[in-house]
């Protein structure tokens, strides 16, 4: 990958924060990969039903991978490539990669409900080592992305296209998916940040599908942090259970 470090060096100085295509996005996949991370560790292999939910919350999780990557390729990584030729070549081989951890984890989940009881702590262990070490690459592999292919970004998009760019990748999730999305990201947001996707969604989505994401995020705000968002949003300050 071929990033002019000059281009970092400007993108570090500018005064105005830019429109960034991976901020939400990548808080929610670090909370979802260290929450299943902690899940897996804590597991009782002996209790059927934790078993089974479980390894169902590792598939979630990977299946949400797979589909991080296809999304990443098909817009952010077109628009790199688009105007800055080879930029997103380093990121995309590890796509590929990641590709290939994914179905060997989903591999290794299967086997674990499947395996006898007897290997089961074995199973367990080896798989909750080979997760971790799969979102400890997979955290190295945001970095890069926050800073290099930003200062990519950065340098060749105005902001009103890096937005172009972003409504359109939204609008090609599906609901479910988006609700989903919502779960991983509102709660794991700051409050300005919080407000200002909220704000927007409730801007230009329609009514129900705003209704819904504040049902999906609210069980999981403190009571304090609902208040502030409440606020921000002009909504009834309705205390939640911690």
């Amino acid at each position: 990958m071929n990033i002019d470090q000059r281009e970092m060096r400007q993108v570090a100085e500018a005064a105005a924060p830019r429109v960034d295509l991976y901020v939400g996005i990548h808080k929610a996949m670090r909370a979802l990969m260290a929450d299943t991370l902690l899940v897996v560790g804590r597991m009782d292999v002996d209790d059927a039903l934790e078993l089974a939910q479980v390894t169902q919350r590792v598939l979630e999780l990977l299946e949400f991978c797979r589909s991080h990557l296809k999304h990443e390729n098909d817009f952010v990584h077109t628009a790199m490539e688009a105007r800055a030729p080879g930029a997103s070549g380093q990121i995309a081989h590890e796509h590929e990669e990641h590709a290939e951890a994914i179905a060997v984890l989903a591999n290794q989940a299967t086997a674990l409900l499947q395996c006898e009881w007897a290997e089961r702590a074995t199973g367990a262990l080896a798989l909750y080592r080979a997760l971790s070490l799969f979102i400890a690459h997979n955290f190295e592999h945001m970095h890069v992305e926050e800073t290099a292919h930003n200062a990519v970004l950065w340098a060749r998009y105005t902001d009103a296209e890096l937005l172009e760019i972003h409504n359109a990748l939204v609008s090609s999730i599906p609901p479910h998916e988006m609700m989903f999305v919502m779960r991983w990201m509102v709660p794991f947001l700051n409050p300005a940040e919080r407000a200002a996707l909220l704000g927007d969604m409730r801007a230009h989505a329609p009514a129900p599908a705003f209704a819904a994401a504040l049902d999906v995020v609210r069980p999981h705000l403190t009571e304090r942090e609902w208040a502030k968002l409440s606020t921000s949003l002009g909504l009834p300050a309705v205390p939640v259970e911690d």
